[in-house]
């Protein structure tokens, strides 16, 4: 059950998709004067060594984060989107240095005023408790709390927020089955809670149906509910199967992920029509990169 641990995969595709719409999202909730709360519902340790052994056994950050950083300069220059990106992990960082990456409650936090908030979970019992010392080295006090348990339930008891506004991030390792019913069926609970909050949900795009019924699955139920939804999507490489000299069966890894918003901020769609070609371009590994982006008013 607690065999996944990001930090192999902290700073891949998938991570420089989820925290590029993450940052467009908070940039734009934290324009407006009401205090913000913002959950995480599968926090991870929060901060990772793209040096360290985990990062360097995967070695995914390559074609991710560190590939971004490496890019040739595009003749039309980069988003707006991906730079901002780009900036706020390199302030994380010593000049010309690339070894920190911070995962989603890092970023959160950089982001948040001091009036807002920022709940985290995790369940992993060593991720949780490399949380919980990262967070304290901040010394934000009562805005950060660290939660040891379930996001699923146990965000529950925290909708609605006292100010009526809040993003939740649901990001899932996805390594158990029903983790693809339980974050529909978290999304459809907080809906009834609070129908006006922001829910972004991240998920992988891989050969097995459950994967391809999130997106259709949350689609339905913001649709049935009329709710505004965006759909973005970064594929960087084929799905299919290949074999070595030797004919063992090389498996691709993640090909690709997306990010689903259920009340999307207006401005996200425009900014990710410009940047999700771009990060396709950049990040693909072969033929079949590509990226896809559908929403509903």
């Amino acid at each position: 059950m607690f065999s996944y641990r990001h930090a192999f995969h902290a700073g891949n595709h998938a991570d420089v998709l989820k925290h590029m719409v993450l940052i467009a999202i908070m940039r734009h909730l934290t324009q407006k004067d009401t205090a913000l709360t913002v959950f995480d519902t599968h926090a991870g340790a929060g901060l990772y060594r793209l040096d360290g052994d985990y990062a360097e056994t995967s070695g995914e950050a390559a074609e991710g984060f560190l590939r971004l950083v490496a890019a040739k300069p595009l003749p039309d220059g980069l988003a707006p989107v991906i730079q901002d990106y780009l900036n706020l992990v390199a302030g994380f960082n010593g000049k010309g240095s690339h070894r920190i990456y911070p995962g989603s409650p890092f970023i959160t936090q950089a982001l948040l005023r001091e009036r807002d908030r920022l709940k985290l979970f995790e369940l992993h019992p060593t991720d949780a408790k490399t949380l919980s010392a990262n967070i304290a080295q901040l010394g934000a006090g009562r805005q950060v709390a660290v939660l040891r348990e379930d996001g699923f339930e146990g965000l529950k008891k925290f909708l609605p927020p006292p100010a009526r506004r809040a993003l939740v991030l649901s990001d899932p390792s996805y390594e158990m089955k029903t983790d693809y019913i339980r974050v529909v069926t978290m999304v459809a609970d907080s809906l009834t809670r609070f129908a006006t909050g922001t829910y972004a949900v991240w998920y992988p795009i891989i050969p097995r149906p459950e994967a391809h019924d999130v997106p259709r699955k949350l689609k339905t139920l913001a649709t049935k509910l009329g709710r505004r939804w965006l759909n973005a999507s970064l594929t960087v490489k084929s799905s299919k199967l290949t074999a070595d000299e030797a004919g063992e069966v090389i498996r691709p890894g993640l090909p690709a992920s997306g990010m689903f918003v259920i009340n999307p901020p207006h401005t996200l769609k425009a900014a990710l029509e410009v940047a999700l070609p771009q990060l396709a371009r950049i990040l693909g590994q072969d033929r079949n990169a590509t990226s896809t982006l559908e929403s509903a008013a």
